[in-house]
């Protein structure tokens, strides 16, 4: 006689092993899926001007763009166990210098982007459903095969595994989360940096269109030098070419190449935030500096890091002020970085700072055997401890060209900003204008006799002005600093101005 719940149970044996079997066969085909699109599944494609990878992953799901090392940007597009991943590897010479010269190239490279990227998905895709059922069947081989019937259920499962995945994602596909993405890393600041996407598409095409304008007025405006004043002093001034805040705008760099070259300038100086965010990729700027074929003298802002500051310090014709003194063309210039990087709240030690840099440049001048003609910061809260030390002090920071004299009687030359602000100029309603000034010293005692003033209309706007400022020889110290302007010279713009 049979043991109780003997009869009973021998009925779900069965059942049991048939079960354990399916999950045994089950597990073979996630992990061998798994390991065939962990180790196939992605491609290498030109998306646009970049070298990208494509892949799908086995977790996550959604979508990421990696953009290293300025971090990432995720959209939660769709559900399901796979994750989409671009990485943008590096940024191909040949298609960039294309793009960026030849007539034509820059209206079409958004659907260029788009066909470049649909196609290199729909490749991908393909692919990883073939890798995913590859490793499948290839695991069941191994791991199962006793049973030579193993890697067709193994075939039939992955494939219904992948079918389910995709429907999966085309049922829960959300369009209008590509609108309202999620940055990690520096592109945690993207939005504040270019604005909204919406925002850049409607105005980009006008930018791109006064950019093009303002260069062409630009050999407009030098034409109209041999009628201006001469600038005063002894004949063969040194002229000095004073920028700031270019804030990684080409443009700017193409401004101060033409004005050094239209100019004839002598040297450079640049009181700061030539990059905005201080990172790797924006560096990439710093080597035009080495191309301007004149001595060129930075002191760094608070939107420049350190690594920016030692990239400009390598450059074969330029000199960064960290309280410091360089001389160019006869003129001694010293001058002292912004304490802060504003990326990094936690390098913000308020005004307070400013002003103990301003002190600390104050006492180096106090070693030199003779007073430097020039002073350069960045903050103009940094001048005032610098008042009566030095005729002439140098500025940015504030985006606002503004000249005034201190107490003491130093003269302090704030300059607006030769980019425009950058990427700024496509997000405010007023666009910046591009700004930059040439001083006129005397070569014998450094002292200022003149400088025109140069602008150039921002965003829409292609007006291009200069005014020249005659300094009188016997400037009284203590005077309220606001210099006669004179009616300035603007030039005709172009019909879209």
């Amino acid at each position: 006689m049979s043991e109780p719940g003997t009869a009973t149970s021998a009925p779900l044996r069965p059942v049991v092993r048939a079960t354990a079997r399916w999950a045994a066969r089950l597990a073979v085909v996630l992990v061998g899926a798994w390991l065939g699109i962990l180790l196939l599944g992605r491609v290498s494609a030109p998306i646009g001007p970049f070298d990208a990878t494509i892949a799908f992953r086995p977790w996550g799901g959604g979508a990421a763009l990696d953009v290293p090392p300025l971090g990432a940007l995720q959209v939660d597009a769709y559900d399901g166990p796979l994750r989409l991943e671009i990485q943008l590897s590096r940024v191909d010479e040949l298609r960039a210098t294309q793009l960026a010269t030849v007539p034509g190239e820059l209206d079409g490279v958004v659907d260029r982007v788009s066909a470049d990227l649909r196609d290199a998905v729909e490749r991908v895709a393909w692919l990883t459903a073939l890798s995913a059922v590859g490793g499948a069947t290839a695991a069941s081989l191994l791991v199962l095969r006793r049973r030579r019937r193993e890697p067709l259920i193994a075939l039939g499962l992955s494939t219904a595994l992948v079918a389910g995945t995709g429907g999966l994602a085309a049922a829960t596909w959300r369009p209008d989360a590509l609108s309202q993405p999620t940055y990690t890393g520096l592109l945690v600041n993207a939005t504040s940096l270019i604005g909204s996407a919406q925002d850049i598409v409607a105005r980009f095409d006008a930018y791109r269109a006064s950019l093009e304008d303002l260069v062409s007025n630009v050999g407009t405006l030098y034409s109209t030098l041999s009628t201006l004043p001469p600038p005063g002093g002894a004949d063969g001034s040194v002229a000095l070419l004073h920028v700031s805040d270019i804030h990684l705008n080409p443009a700017g760099l193409d401004l101060v190449a033409q004005v050094v070259d239209q100019f004839d300038v002598d040297g450079v100086l640049d009181t700061g935030d030539l990059t905005d965010w201080g990172s790797q990729p924006e560096n990439t700027l710093v080597g035009r500096v080495g191309t301007l074929g004149v001595p060129y003298v930075f002191t760094r802002g608070n939107h420049d890091s350190t690594v920016t500051a030692q990239l400009v310090a390598a450059q074969p014709n330029a000199a960064v002020l960290d309280d410091s003194a360089v001389t160019v063309a006869g003129i001694e210039v010293v001058g002292t970085p912004d304490p802060r990087f504003t990326p990094d709240p936690e390098a913000d030690d308020g005004v307070e700072s400013l002003e103990e840099t301003g002190e600390g440049l104050a006492a180096f001048v106090a070693t030199l055997p003779e007073t430097p003609a020039i002073a350069m910061v960045h903050d103009p809260e940094q001048a005032p401890p610098l008042d009566g030390v030095v005729p002439l002090v140098l500025a940015g920071h504030t985006h606002e060209r503004e000249v005034t004299r201190l107490d003491g009687g130093t003269r302090l030359m704030v300059q607006g900003s030769t980019g425009g602000a950058g990427l700024r100029a496509l997000q405010g309603e007023f666009p910046e204008p591009l700004t930059c000034t040439v001083l006129y010293l005397d070569p014998g005692t450094g002292a200022l006799t003149a400088y025109d003033e140069i602008t150039l209309g921002g965003l829409g706007q292609t007006e291009v002005t200069i005014e020249r400022e005659v300094v009188p020889p016997a400037d009284p110290p203590g005077g309220d600093g606001a210099p006669q302007a004179p009616a300035p010279t603007p030039l005709p713009a172009s019909p879209t101005g």
